[in-house]
C-alpha cells in the first residue's frame, strides 16, 4: 500500500493561490486542489493565518474570513511546541525567523517536502524545499513511472 505524500505549504504559495497571482497561480492552484481532494496531505503553519490576514489587509474583511475558512478546508493547520520555538530561536543558519518556525512545523509533521517559491530560504532545513512546479512534475512522474519523465530533472 502506498503512503500518501505529506507536504508543508509555505505562505507565499497560499498567497499565490488566494490572489490568483501570476505567473504562480497555476502551480499553486494545482497543489491546493490536490490537498483539497486529499490526494496529498497539506499543512500550513499556525502563524501563516495571521500573516495572511495582515498581508491581505486590503481585501474586505468578509472575503478574507471566507478565504481563511476555505484554505483551512484544504490545508491542516500545525503549530510548534514551546521547545520547538526555543530551538528555532537558536537556528542562526536561517536568515528569516519565520522560515525557522515553518521548518520546525514541517519537521514536526514529517513532511516529505516544503513547497515554496523561496527554496534558498530553506537551504538549511532537514526537510527538502522544492519549487511548486518541480514538485508537481516529480509527483506526476512518481504516479506514472513508465513514461514521460526524464532522468535527472
Amino acid at each position: 500500500m502506498l503512503s500518501v505524500m505529506v507536504i508543508f505549504v509555505d505562505t507565499n504559495l497560499i498567497i499565490d493561490f488566494l490572489t490568483a497571482r501570476e505567473p504562480y497561480y497555476q502551480a499553486s492552484s494545482e497543489i491546493i486542489n490536490l490537498c483539497a481532494k486529499k490526494e496529498i496531505i497539506g499543512y500550513m503553519a499556525f502563524h501563516s493565518i495571521s500573516n495572511l490576514w495582515y498581508i491581505l489587509r486590503k481585501v474586505p474583511e468578509p472575503k478574507r474570513r471566507q478565504w481563511m475558512r476555505d484554505i483551512c478546508k484544504c490545508l491542516q493547520v500545525v503549530g510548534a511546541s514551546h521547545d520547538e520555538v526555543v530551538k528555532a530561536i537558536d537556528m542562526e543558519e536561517f536568515k528569516d525567523f519565520e522560515d525557522c518556525l515553518q521548518d520546525r512545523c514541517a519537521e514536526g509533521i514529517g513532511a516529505n517536502y516544503i513547497i515554496t517559491r523561496n527554496v534558498d530560504d530553506f537551504s538549511n532545513s532537514k526537510i527538502q524545499a522544492i519549487l511548486p512546479e518541480i514538485f508537481l512534475e516529480q509527483l506526476k512522474c512518481s504516479q506514472n513511472p513508465a513514461g514521460g519523465c526524464g532522468e535527472g530533472e
